[in-house]
């Protein structure tokens, strides 16, 4: 069954082309390091999948990444939506080339997926063929290895998950237990990309037949 695509979007970025020397340590920035990029999106899952291709588009590193409390419909403001990112690199050139990858990895590739008519109930299956530096570290794998991005509701991430690691020769390498500063739950799968994208698949058939049916045992 194909899902209608939830899109997140960009609320606000600035780039620092020459970050002051307290705010550098304040970040644990290295000598070289001196320009800073920041963007602050709806939807926190997308966000981290999108700087994470920032990392393999640009010389940048990810320095910063946060979820926001009860997600973008209780944002603090505005442009707050529910995630804030920040990557560094040595110039604003390479800044640019990072939010470039952002916004396009926002725009026409990561994405959740709703399961009703108004997007409310929505699940996240995204496979990354090859990870970039920040999601490899997170995950504990190898640099440009795959990995399947599982996020849903508490009961229905937990019911997927087990669903997803059942389903293909992948390991769980990270696990999101709800709820998340969001109100989800989900967590990151490792794999072949074919194994990946089979636990994937899994995940989100178990949570388009628990949207069907709530109530079964």
């Amino acid at each position: 069954m194909k899902l209608a695509p939830v899109k997140a979007k960009v609320l606000a970025v600035r780039v620092i082309p020459n970050v002051d020397e307290a705010l550098a340590r304040e970040f644990n920035l290295r000598p070289g390091q001196r320009s800073l990029g920041m963007v602050t999106t709806t939807i926190d899952d997308v966000g981290y999948t999108a700087l994470d291709e920032a990392t393999k588009r640009a010389e940048v590193e990810v320095v910063y990444a946060r979820s926001f409390y009860a997600g973008a419909a209780h944002a603090s403001g505005p442009l707050s939506g529910e995630f804030i990112g920040i990557i560094v690199g040595p110039n604003p050139d390479e800044i640019a080339s990072g939010i470039e990858a952002v916004e396009n990895t926002i725009r026409y590739d990561a994405h959740f997926e709703a399961l009703n008519e108004d997007g409310s109930h929505a699940l996240y299956a995204h496979v990354i063929a090859r990870t970039g530096s920040y999601l490899s570290k997170t995950a504990g794998i190898q640099e440009g290895e795959p990995l399947a991005y599982l996020i849903a509701p508490p009961l229905e991430a937990m019911y997927g998950m087990d669903a997803a690691l059942k389903a293909a020769d992948v390991r769980l390498v990270s696990f999101f237990g709800p709820p998340s500063q969001t109100n989800y739950g989900g967590g990151l799968l490792t794999g072949t990309q074919s194994a990946c994208q089979a636990a994937a698949d899994a995940f989100r058939d178990s949570i388009i037949d628990i949207a069907r049916h709530p109530i079964s045992y």
